[in-house]
């Protein structure tokens, strides 16, 4: 059960209760993530997301803002995505004040003092640092930056270097009037809690969000006419690959379709490439094969590590396999087990507060359409095997194709693999 108002302010707020739990999240999300940049700030909502933790009026340092919830051992952190930023805290019941005194106070008051940007800055280039240092992570940002050339959609959350070194005060306070706005914000309660108790705690704590909304155009080009291919050469003990196709959004019905057909090929451990490329051959520690969703826009790809000779060997065979979904070589066992796997991993998903506060806001906010869990199982029951077979021909096609690789290896080897 859910429910959505908006209180006296405007601010929009999903209550999701809950009397089988002492624990409450506290969520505001917020509209604004990578894909909303400038190229001169890529990096700069990640950035900002950092800084809301480094000092208040009330709560001056750091260690002042992490002690509140860390002595009632709370859970508090946030996440910038491409298309949405969020806070939260998690608490026991007991403490909800607390948790809305906590997000208002470094949502609202925060400093930004520009010594306290200095350190961060040196925290977030390690942070950049490590992720290149770490190609599982990276090779999905290098397929992005494959499929959307030099968009923002394909630019890194984290930025780019040069930006992180350059950024000044009056940059953050820039974005954060255009964008921390009640009207691009959701707040967010999961848990234990009392629905008047939680209005009248809303109204108390984020009366003072600042008021506007900047309408954004976030249109995505994605005029592929041939595959595309995007390498990182560098010295590595494996090769880590992403191949895939542009696909769906978020808001599509064929989205369900694509979801099931990515469990088929590697979503789980009785998958077709984790049974074929792992166990059967034994050259891949890692592998799966993703759908990602976004709103407007999506695609599916697949994601290993492999010994550098084996690279061609393992292209062939992913886009061998491609083409056998293509031509509807899909078993009836095949499609029953993989909706079984989304809807039973829908339901583990859901075990805890924090993570049933992002189910329900992220719908709402990226969609403006609420399903339940029991809704959502049943549409995925409603899709017929034709229509799997119909998304599989329109997706897989030679055009749709890119491709990431890191490791020391050159375009030129690839690039006529590249056909289905």
């Amino acid at each position: 059960m859910y429910k959505k108002i908006i209180l006296k302010n405007g601010l929009k707020t999903i209550f999701v209760p809950s009397n089988n739990t002492d624990i409450v999240t506290v969520m505001m999300i917020f509209g604004v993530g990578s894909r909303y940049e400038k190229k001169e700030e890529n990096g700069i909502s990640h950035f900002l997301e950092h800084l809301f933790f480094k000092g208040t009026k009330k709560r001056p340092t750091q260690k002042d803002i992490a002690i509140t919830l860390d002595s009632i051992g709370g859970i508090y952190n946030a996440f910038t995505s491409k298309e949405y930023t969020y806070y939260f805290a998690k608490v026991d019941k007991s403490y909800l004040e607390l948790a809305f005194d906590f997000l208002s106070d470094i949502l609202l008051n925060s400093k930004f003092e520009e010594k306290e940007m200095e350190k961060e800055r040196g925290v977030i280039l390690q942070e950049y640092n490590m992720y290149l240092d770490t190609p599982i992570s990276y090779i999905g940002d290098l397929f992005e930056e494959s499929l959307y050339d030099d968009q923002p959609i394909g630019w890194s959350v984290i930025g780019k270097k040069e930006n992180i070194k350059r950024f000044k005060r009056e940059d953050f306070l820039s974005y954060l009037n255009r964008y921390y706005l009640l009207e691009n914000a959701m707040l967010v309660l999961a848990g234990n809690f009392k629905e008047k108790e939680m209005i009248n705690l809303a109204l108390k704590y984020f009366k003072n969000l600042k008021r506007g909304f900047k309408k954004n155009e976030k249109i995505i080009s994605q005029n592929n006419i041939k595959p595309k291919i995007k390498i990182m050469q560098k010295k590595t003990d494996q090769t880590h690959i992403s191949i895939g196709v542009k696909g769906y959004n978020l808001n599509s019905k064929e989205k369900y379709a694509q979801e099931i057909i990515s469990v088929i090929l590697g979503g789980n451990m009785s998958s077709r490439f984790f049974q074929k490329i792992r166990t059967k051959l034994g050259i891949s520690y890692y592998i799966y094969t993703s759908s990602v969703l976004y709103t407007d826009h999506g695609y599916l790809t697949t994601s290993l590590g492999v010994p550098h000779e084996k690279v061609k060997e393992v292209i062939k065979l992913i886009l061998k396999e491609y083409k056998n979904v293509k031509d509807g070589k899909i078993l009836p066992e095949e499609i029953k087990m993989a909706k079984e796997y989304l809807k039973g991993n829908l339901t583990l998903s859901l075990d805890n507060s924090e993570s049933e506060a992002r189910f329900y806001a992220f719908q709402e906010f990226l969609t403006d359409k609420i399903l339940t869990p029991d809704q959502l199982k049943k549409e995925i029951d409603n899709i017929a095997t034709e229509d799997i077979k119909k998304v599989a021909k329109e997706i897989f096609k030679k055009e749709n194709l890119n491709l990431a690789i890191i490791g020391p290896q050159k375009e030129n080897d690839f690039l006529n693999l590249l056909k289905i």
